[in-house]
C-alpha cells in the first residue's frame, strides 16, 4: 500500500533526504525497531537542545537576573534552592513542623523530593542545585522518550510521534518543571486504553491526575465516548480504577503529611491571576481582579470546556476520537485558567500528535509559544530593571497571541473532527485518538 505524504511541511522538509518515499519503498513499512530508533534519535537531539538552552543558568547556578535575560530559567533548581525540597523524601513523608511543602500535586511532590534524595549531601547549595537539575534532566529525557514511544506505538502513523520528538515547545519548556511526569502518565493511560485494557488505563490515569490535574479531562473524554457507544461497563472500570488510584495516593500522603497533600489545591484556590492568563490583563492595566473573581472565571472555564467536549463527543455525526475531544477540553481549560505557565503547553503535545495535525498548524502554535516564552522572562526581568525589560502592553500582546494560537488548534481539531466524520462511511471501530491526516484512512488503533 502506497503511503502518501499529505503534510506540505513534511513533504518540503523531506527534500533534504531526497524527497518523499516512492511507491515501491512506501509499499513496505519500516520495521518498528528502525522507526523507534529514528524517533529516539530525534528526541535525543531535542532534549539536548533543551538542556543546552539552560547552559547560561548552569554556569550561574540559576541565580540572579541572568536566568531571565538569558531565558534559561527553570523551576526545578529554583525549587531546590528556595524551598525544603532538598530535605528529601524521608522528611517529606514524615510530615509535621518543618516538613517540605512543594506546592505540587501529590505524586509530583513525592517524585520531586525523591529525586532530591539522590543528590549529594555536601558541597555548596549552588552545586547541589546543579546536581538536582542534572538528575531531573536525565529523568525528563527518559520521560520524553517514553511519551514518543507511547504515541508511536498507538498512532495510525508511528511518525506522528515526531510532533513530540521534534517540537520546539519541548526545547523551550520541556526542562523547566516536572510537568512531563504527568504528561507521560496521561499518555500511558491513553496507550493502555488503546490496548483495550481499561483497568490499567484507569490506574495510569489515576496516577496522572496525582501528578497534574488536566488528565481528569482525558478521563471525561473517555467516559463521554463510552456513553455514546454504549460501553458503560468499560467506562465504569476505567473511571472507577482512576478514582480509586488517585484516592489511595492522596489518602496515603494525607495520613503522612496533610499539609503536603492539600498544598497544591489550597494554593490554587487562593491564588490570583498569573502569567499567561487573560485574567492578568486587568492587573497589567492597574485594575487587578480579586482572587475570588479569578477563581470563579477559572471554574467557568472548566465548565465551558466540559460542555464543549460533551457537544463534540455526543452530537457529531460520527464519533470523534478521545484525543480530539481531550485536546478541545484541555485547550479551553488552559486559556481560561488562573495562570497559563510556559510549561503547561506540554500538556497538548501528545494530543496534537495523536490528532495528526498538520505541521503548519503546529509550527504556528510553536511560534506563538516562542514569542511568549521570551516575553514572559523579559517581563519578569523588568521588575528589577524596568528600562531594559519588556513593557506590560507588549507582554499582554504576546501572551494573548499565544491564547489565540491555542484556540486555533482547538478550532482546527473541532472542525476536522466534525467534517471528517460527517463525510466518512461509518463509525470508527475505536474510541480514542491517534488519527492519520488522510481522510481515506479512518481506522485507528485506539479502542
Amino acid at each position: 500500500m502506497t503511503e502518501k505524504v499529505d503534510d506540505p511541511v513534511v513533504r518540503a522538509a523531506s527534500e533534504v533526504i531526497g524527497g518523499p518515499r516512492g511507491r515501491y519503498a512506501a509499499a513496505r513499512e519500516l520495521p518498528w525497531v528502525l522507526t523507534a530508533a529514528l524517533l529516539s534519535a530525534l528526541t535525543a537531539v531535542t532534549a539536548g537542545l533543551a538542556i543546552l538552552l539552560r547552559a547560561p543558568c548552569l554556569r550561574t547556578g540559576f541565580t540572579g537576573d541572568t536566568q531571565f535575560w538569558s531565558a534559561c530559567y527553570a523551576d526545578l533548581p529554583t525549587a531546590y534552592r528556595d524551598s525544603k525540597v532538598k530535605a528529601g523524601l524521608a522528611a517529606y513523608l514524615q510530615g509535621g513542623d518543618g516538613a517540605p511543602l512543594t506546592g505540587q500535586p501529590p505524586l509530583t511532590g513525592l517524585v520531586l523530593t525523591a529525586v532530591a534524595s539522590l543528590g549529594p549531601d555536601d558541597g555548596s547549595l549552588k552545586t547541589r542545585a546543579a546536581w538536582y537539575f542534572a538528575l531531573w534532566s536525565v529523568l525528563l529525557t527518559l520521560l520524553l522518550l517514553a511519551i514518543v514511544w507511547l504515541v508511536a506505538s498507538s498512532a495510525a502513523r508511528p511518525f506522528s510521534a515526531a510532533h513530540v520528538a521534534l517540537s520546539p515547545v519541548v526545547v523551550l519548556a520541556g526542562f523547566i518543571s516536572a510537568d512531563l511526569l504527568g504528561v507521560a502518565l496521561a499518555s500511558a493511560g491513553m496507550w493502555a486504553w488503546s490496548r483495550r485494557n481499561p483497568t490499567l488505563a484507569g490506574v495510569l490515569l489515576g496516577l496522572a491526575i496525582g501528578a497534574r490535574s488536566y488528565p481528569v479531562l482525558i478521563l471525561v473524554a473517555i467516559a463521554l465516548l463510552c456513553v455514546r457507544s454504549g460501553r458503560l461497563r468499560e467506562m465504569g472500570r476505567v473511571v472507577g480504577y482512576a478514582l480509586l488510584t488517585f484516592g489511595a495516593l492522596l489518602s496515603a500522603l494525607w495520613l503522612l503529611n496533610r499539609e503536603a497533600a492539600a498544598s497544591s489545591y489550597q494554593s490554587w484556590a487562593s491564588a490570583g491571576a498569573g502569567y499567561g492568563s487573560p485574567w492578568l490583563l486587568p492587573q497589567l492595566a492597574g485594575h487587578p481582579l480579586p482572587p475570588g473573581a479569578v477563581t470563579a472565571l477559572a471554574v467557568v472555564g472548566w465548565l465551558v470546556a466540559l460542555v464543549a467536549g460533551a457537544v463534540l463527543a455526543l452530537s457529531s455525526a460520527r464519533r470523534p476520537t478521545i484525543a480530539e475531544v481531550s485536546l478541545v477540553m484541555v485547550g479551553l481549560v488552559l486559556v481560561t485558567g488562573k495562570s497559563f505557565t510556559v510549561q503547561s503547553s506540554l500538556w497538548l503535545l501528545p494530543l496534537v500528535a495523536w490528532c495528526a495535525l498538520q505541521w503548519r498548524d503546529h509550527l504556528l502554535w510553536a511560534g506563538a509559544e516562542a514569542l511568549n516564552f521570551v516575553a514572559v522572562w523579559l517581563t519578569i526581568a523588568a521588575t528589577t530593571v524596568p528600562d531594559r525589560g519588556l513593557p506590560a502592553p507588549w507582554y499582554a500582546f504576546f501572551s494573548m497571541l499565544r491564547v489565540v494560537a491555542v484556540l486555533w488548534l482547538v478550532a482546527v481539531v473541532w472542525l476536522r473532527a466534525r467534517d471528517r466524520w460527517s463525510r466518512s462511511k461509518g463509525e470508527p471501530d475505536d474510541l480514542a485518538g491517534p488519527m492519520s491526516g488522510a481522510e481515506d484512512r479512518l481506522i485507528v488503533r485506539f479502542s
